[in-house]
């Protein structure tokens, strides 16, 4: 289940050859038990449309909970910007050797958080995980020998904004850690091949009803595999661009021009 949640294209073929076979199904069972008579088939619409809403309400949550964890994921990307900027500003406060070293370790994180939201193997991301927390130390330990030299406002101020920067990459990884849950999708799975079968038990009776036995497969499978796609960080085709991480590195780029040019 991992396996199809993590590629949302997966699920969309699993679910396409699943839910019409589930409303074959369905047709077999009616065969097997013969027509509805009007009074059965009063009470099997009410059934059927009851299942029928229930099956779109949890999607419109599922829907609502992909896009919430995907606002997050957004929010995060911009915080760890925000802090990353904010904390390259205040490291011109420092003393002249551990502000340049402080400044080129900076610089080769904000390199290694852009390749987080742009990489997609997970031995890639493995070793870009074990980089990431060594650039981390890195930078923390200019901070401590700062505070070896002189301990000031200012410099408890670089050490809170440095404390900002590691914070928020982990709020980052939580988020993308953060899933909806596999239970819930086999519960969506499995209600969505119920409704399959009832639509192909009722469709018998009614000759009109039989080009829903490929519609309604089809419109359940594209829902769910775009719920899937929303909520999956890095295996679907809705991804987060680090835009935010991109236009503070070209903005410091365009910065260190500017001071190359003017010395």
């Amino acid at each position: 289940m991992s396996m199809l949640l993590g590629h949302p294209l997966f699920l969309f073929i699993a679910l396409l050859i699943i839910l019409p076979l589930a409303s074959a199904i369905g047709v077999y069972c009616l065969r097997r038990k013969g027509h509805l008579d009007e009074e059965t088939l009063k009470d099997f619409g009410v059934v059927q449309a009851a299942t029928l809403t229930l099956l779109g309400l949890l999607i419109g949550f599922s829907f609502s909970n992909a896009v919430g964890h995907y606002d997050q994921r957004k929010n995060n990307e911009s915080e760890e910007a925000n802090a990353i900027g904010t904390e390259y500003l205040r490291i011109d406060l420092l003393s002249a050797k551990n502000a340049t070293t402080a400044r080129n370790e900076l610089l080769k994180y904000l390199d290694l958080r852009i390749a987080f939201y742009q990489l997609h193997d997970e031995e890639e991301l493995a070793t870009l995980d074990k980089e990431t927390a060594s650039s981390q130390t890195q930078l923390w330990q200019v901070i401590k020998n700062e505070t070896h030299i002189s301990t000031t406002p200012v410099t408890a101020l670089i050490a809170a904004g440095m404390n900002d920067v590691i914070n928020t990459q982990g709020y980052t990884q939580a988020a993308w850690i953060k899933r909806f849950p596999a239970s819930a999708w086999v519960l969506l799975v499995a209600i969505a091949v119920i409704c399959n079968i009832l639509i192909g038990y009722g469709s018998h009776s009614k000759k009109s009803n039989k080009v829903y036995l490929f519609i309604l497969p089809a419109i359940i499978a594209v829902a769910l595999s775009m719920v899937a796609d929303i909520a999956s960080p890095r295996g679907g085709l809705i991804r987060i661009e680090p835009q935010n991480l991109l236009l503070l590195k070209s903005s410091i780029q365009t910065e260190n021009k500017v001071l190359t040019t003017q010395q």
